[in-house]
């Protein structure tokens, strides 16, 4: 008998399954789009950094006549050789602060009623309206708050200092609360007046930037939040500001990047001193913008190269602010997630 086995055949190793490689071949249009857009990037840039190019080369010398203390001195005497920015500066800060913390929460909630409760038929004119004030001349915006709003802040800075006076940076010197005649002059020309007048000028550009993000937020995240039971509040709330957070960042910066060099509009409503006031209803303050404008007709050699300094210093100031802001917007992407 022949003995009877099983033959097993031999098993071939297949290789190992590779990635398969996508290849781009764009068209001509693509190309030339492409093209021109890294065109358009590369010339913003060599623009931005040319005018820092020369804001130093003009400010050089002043900068190096003044040395450290051209960030440490609150007068400016450049013809004597003592100026610096530190009064300006701690101005221009406490002025865009103030804007800020007024305009972020309007626009924020005007951007929230226009995406989400108005009726539709009111959408579009609300959204032109928004856009119209956005475009209203900053001269505008200053000769308003210099003819109506100060008068009216006045009364509500009185107040604010009369009882809440034992804060610091809401204290007032030379106010009598006690006496109902005492003279309104110490109120006028405040940073607050200063800072409530710029708010309403940046608070359209942050409010198209947030009802922007919040227009896109996914319908689907938004009847699943209505189908778990959940009310218009806790939508928005759980859907539509965690995706607009993005849109809230980026409009809150740029609204700041504008307070921060907004010019006729404070010189008009301020009463410019070059000294340091942390007190914000006290009337009399200045800033970077505001010394530029007011001194340049009447600058010339050092003086100017001293004005050039400071248009640096706000200058670098505005970029960090923009460079910060893309950093944090790209961090929390509008979209990339939310609670629902």
């Amino acid at each position: 008998m022949q003995a009877t086995g099983t033959i097993t055949p031999a098993v071939l190793e297949e290789p190992p399954p590779r990635p398969r490689v996508l290849r781009d071949r764009p068209g001509f249009a693509d190309r030339i789009y492409r093209s021109g857009a890294r065109l358009v990037g590369l010339f913003v840039f060599l623009l931005m950094g040319s005018i820092g190019c020369f804001l130093a080369w003009r400010g050089s010398d002043a900068i190096r006549g003044a040395g450290w203390g051209f960030f440490t001195t609150a007068e400016w005497q450049p013809e004597v050789n003592n100026f610096g920015i530190a009064a300006v500066l701690s101005g221009t800060v406490l002025i865009a602060t103030v804007a800020v913390v007024v305009s972020v929460p309007l626009a924020l909630s005007t951007a929230l009623f226009i995406s989400e409760i108005a009726p539709q038929r009111w959408r579009a004119w609300l959204i032109s309206g928004i856009d119209l004030m956005a475009a209203v001349p900053s001269v505008v915006y200053g000769l308003w708050g210099a003819v109506w709003l100060e008068g009216e802040v006045i009364g509500v800075a009185r107040w604010i200092s009369t009882w809440f006076g034992w804060i610091p940076f809401l204290h007032v010197d030379g106010a009598d609360p006690t006496n109902p005649l005492a003279t309104a002059s110490v109120y006028t020309g405040s940073t607050l007046l200063a800072g409530l007048t710029v708010s309403m000028m940046v608070a359209p550009i942050q409010c198209s930037v947030m009802r922007e993000a919040f227009s896109q937020a996914p319908a689907g995240e938004r009847e699943g939040a209505y189908a778990l039971g959940a009310t218009r509040w806790g939508m928005i709330r759980s859907v539509v500001l965690p995706f607009g957070r993005g849109g809230i960042i980026g409009g809150t910066m740029l609204g700041l990047g504008r307070a921060l060099g907004e010019t006729i509009a404070v010189v008009l409503v301020i009463s410019t001193v070059f000294e340091i006031r942390p007190r914000i209803l006290e009337g009399g303050t200045s800033s970077i913008s505001s010394l530029i404008a007011l001194r340049y007709g009447e600058a010339s050699g050092f003086g100017l190269s001293a004005l050039m300094a400071a248009g640096l210093a706000l200058f670098l100031i505005t970029m960090a602010v923009n460079f910060t802001a893309s950093t944090i917007a790209a961090r929390s992407r509008s979209g990339a997630q939310s609670e629902a």
